[in-house]
C-alpha cells in the first residue's frame, strides 16, 4: 500500500531538516541538466511523478548506519558528491531507497544550482565551471515542441540572463518562498509587466506555484526493518533488473555495507577525484576504480553479483591502501607519457599496467627516476601500441584478456614489465598488437581531433618531453586553408576543399608545448622557425627531428610539403609498428 506523502515543498522541508536522508549503499546523482528540465517540464504538464520506496530507520538504530545528504549546489568538479551527513543518533530519519535523482534533481532546481565544465577547456580552469540556475521563461508560448516540451526551463548563468532582453527569466528557486494569488501577481507588475505579457506570466507562474506548494505529488511505500542486510537485497533487486543501477554501484553499495574499517564510499570517490586531477586532467569512473579494485586483489575481475562476495570485499578492504597507491602510480606515469582525459582512448588499458606496479611492489620513484627508465617505455611502448589499434583491444572480451594478462603478470613480471608475454597472450586471444600494411596507411589518414593522433605523435617524437603540457599544432595553420584564402592565392575550388582535408591530416600535425603554440599562431612554419631557433644549427636539428625538411614560405607549395612529410612519416611509423618488438 503506498503512502501519501504530501508536496513536493514537503518533501524538500524534509531534505533541508535532514529528516530525509540518503543510505551508504546509494549511489551518486547522475542527472544531467537538461533531465532536470525535462522533469519539471513533466511536472508542470502533469505528467505521472513516479512512487518512492522510503526506510524508516527507528531512533534505537540510525547510529549503526551511515547516511549522506543530498546534493544541493552541484559541481561536477569540487562538489560531485552527496555530503557525509556524519553520525546520527537517536532520532528517527527516513532513507530514500529509491527516487534519490527525482529528489535531488527537485532539490538542486528549486534550492540549489549547477557548475558543469563548458566544452573545451581544462579540468583544472576554474572558470570553465560556471554556476547556473533553473529559470522558467514566463514568457514563452505554452505549446509542444517537436520533443513534447512545452514550458522553457533552462539553466542559466546571471549572465546569460542578463543579456536576454527578449525573455521573463525567473529564478525557480524563489518559488518556495513566494506567496500565491495578489501578491504574485503584484510581484509581476513591479517587474513591469504588464497587460497581455502580465496575464501569460501569472498563468505560467500559478502553474509552477501549486505543482510545487499545492499538489499532493509525493507517494511512497514504506519498508520498517532495520536489518540492513534485508534492506540491501530490496535495493539490488529493486535496480538490477534493468539498466537502473550499474554493476559497479552494485558493488559500491556491498563494499560500503561490508567494509569494516575504511568508509567505503568515501575512499573510493576521494581515489577517483585524485586520480582526476593528476596532470592536466582525466575522466577516470567509480566503474574503473572498482574494476582495478577486483584485479588488484586477485578476485575474479567480471561486473557480475556472485563475485561481490564477503571474502572478495574482505579482501578488497585489507588491500585498499596498496591498490590505491598503485592507480596514482599509475596514472602519474600514464600523465608522464603525455596522456590526458582527451587522448588515453581506453581508460580499462591502464589495469594491466596498475597490476604490474602493485605486483612488482615498484618504489614512490619509478615514474621519474632514471635506474627504470627502459622498464617505463616498455610499458609506454606497449600501451600506445593497444591504443593505436583501430579495432580496439580493450572492448569484447575485457575480462577474460584482463585475467589472463594479470597470470602472465604473475608468471614473468619479476624481472620488469612483460612487454613480449603480453604481446604473447594478446595475440592469442585475437587482439594481436602487430600492425599490417593497411592498418599503416589508415594511421598515416589520421586527423587532427582523433584521439590516436596524439599516441601516434608521441610515439614518432619520443624526444618530446610530455611532462610538459603539449598540445598537437598543425604546422601549417589551419587558418590560412580557409575555401576564401585558398581560391584567392590560385587554388581552384575543387582544389581548395582538397587542401582543407590535407591540412587537418598527420602530415601537417606536431606536438608543440602550449605556450609555444600559443606564440606561433597563426604564423607560417619557415618564417615561425627562422625566428624561434635563429640559430642555424639548432634550427636545422628541429627541422631534422621533426622531419620538417625543405620548409616552404608560402601555402602555395603545401600539397608538395604533404606529400613529402608522409613518405618521410611512413618509413619511420613501419619500423616502429611492423618491426618485432624485443
Amino acid at each position: 500500500m503506498y503512502k501519501p506523502g504530501g508536496t513536493i515543498a514537503d518533501a524538500l522541508g524534509a531534505i533541508q531538516k535532514k529528516d530525509y536522508v540518503l543510505p551508504a549503499i546509494q549511489r551518486e546523482f547522475v542527472w544531467k541538466p537538461d533531465q532536470i528540465e525535462r522533469l519539471f517540464d513533466s511536472l508542470m504538464q502533469g505528467y505521472p511523478f513516479g512512487t518512492f520506496l522510503f526506510w524508516k530507520v527507528a531512533p534505537e538504530t540510525s547510529s549503526k548506519f551511515k547516511f549522506y545528504d543530498f546534493v544541493l549546489n552541484y559541481h561536477q568538479r569540487d562538489a560531485a558528491h552527496c555530503p557525509d551527513l556524519g553520525p546520527v543518533h537517536n532520532r528517527e530519519v527516513t532513507a530514500v531507497l529509491d527516487g534519490q535523482q527525482r529528489l535531488t534533481a527537485l532539490n538542486i532546481g528549486l534550492r540549489g544550482s549547477m557548475a558543469i565544465k563548458l566544452p573545451n577547456r581544462w579540468w583544472t580552469n576554474p572558470d570553465a565551471f560556471p554556476v547556473r540556475r533553473l529559470r522558467l521563461n514566463l514568457l514563452a508560448p505554452v505549446e509542444p515542441d517537436e520533443l513534447g516540451v512545452c514550458y522553457d526551463f533552462r539553466f542559466l548563468t546571471d549572465e546569460q540572463v542578463a543579456r536576454d532582453q527578449d525573455s521573463y527569466w525567473f529564478s525557480v528557486d524563489t518559488v518556495l518562498d513566494l506567496k500565491g494569488g495578489p501578491d504574485m501577481l503584484r510581484s509581476l507588475q513591479q517587474q513591469g509587466l504588464e497587460g497581455g505579457d502580465l496575464g501569460q506570466a501569472y498563468e505560467t507562474l500559478d502553474r509552477l506555484y501549486s505543482v510545487i506548494h499545492k499538489d499532493n505529488l509525493i507517494h511512497y511505500f514504506e519498508e520498517k526493518a532495520q536489518d540492513l542486510e534485508r534492506v540491501l537485497n530490496i535495493f539490488i533487486r529493486l535496480n538490477s533488473g534493468g539498466t537502473v543501477l550499474s554493476y559497479s554501484d552494485l558493488l559500491l553499495s556491498i563494499a560500503v555495507a561490508q567494509w569494516k574499517q575504511i568508509d567505503a564510499r568515501s575512499e573510493i570517490h576521494k581515489c577517483v577525484d585524485e586520480l582526476n586531477k593528476t596532470g592536466t586532467g582525466f575522466s577516470f569512473s567509480q566503474d574503473f576504480v572498482l574494476k582495478a579494485g577486483l584485479m588488484l586483489s586477485n578476485s575474479k575481475v567480471g561486473f557480475k553479483v556472485e563475485n561481490f562476495t564477503a571474502e572478495n570485499m574482505a579482501t578488497l578492504e585489507k588491500n585498499w591502501p596498496r591498490i590505491r597507491t598503485a592507480l596514482n602510480r599509475t596514472v602519474a606515469l600514464v600523465a608522464s607519457f603525455g596522456l590526458n582525459g582527451q587522448t588515453l582512448r581506453a581508460d580499462s588499458a591502464l589495469l594491466p599496467i596498475a597490476y604490474y606496479l602493485h605486483h612488482a611492489g615498484v618504489p614512490s620513484n619509478y615514474v621519474t627516476h632514471s635506474s627504470f627508465s627502459e622498464d617505463r617505455e616498455r610499458i609506454r611502448r606497449w600501451l600506445i601500441h593497444s591504443l593505436l589499434k583501430a579495432s580496439g583491444i580493450w572492448g569484447s572480451g575485457l575480462d577474460t584478456l584482463l585475467t589472463a594478462l594479470r597470470d602472465e603478470i604473475q608468471r614473468e613480471g619479476a624481472d620488469g614489465f612483460p612487454e613480449a608475454g603480453l604481446r604473447r597472450v594478446m595475440t592469442q586471444r585475437g587482439k594481436s598488437l602487430t600492425f599490417e600494411a593497411e592498418e599503416i596507411e589508415e594511421l598515416l589518414h589520421l586527423e587532427y581531433g582523433d584521439k590516436r593522433t596524439f599516441l601516434l605523435l608521441s610515439l614518432l617524437f619520443p624526444f618530446v618531453d610530455l611532462r610538459n603540457q603539449f598540445h598537437v599544432d598543425h604546422v601549417f595553420p589551419i587558418s590560412r586553408f580557409t575555401r576564401a584564402k585558398l581560391q584567392k592565392i590560385g587554388f581552384d575550388p575543387e582544389e581548395a576543399e582538397e587542401i582543407q582535408r590535407m591540412a587537418n591530416g598527420l602530415p601537417n600535425l606536431q606536438l608543440l608545448e602550449g605556450p609555444i603554440n600559443n606564440e606561433k599562431r597563426a604564423r607560417l612554419p619557415a618564417e615561425w622557425i627562422r625566428e624561434h631557433l635563429p640559430a642555424d644549427e639548432g634550427r636545422q636539428n628541429y627541422v631534422d627531428k621533426h622531419l620538417l625538411r625543405d620548409l616552404p614560405e608560402d601555402i602555395a607549395a603545401f600539397r608538395a610539403f604533404h606529400e613529402a612529410r608522409r613518405d618521410a612519416l611512413k618509413p619511420r611509423i613501419e619500423e616502429m609498428l611492423l618491426a618485432p618488438q624485443k
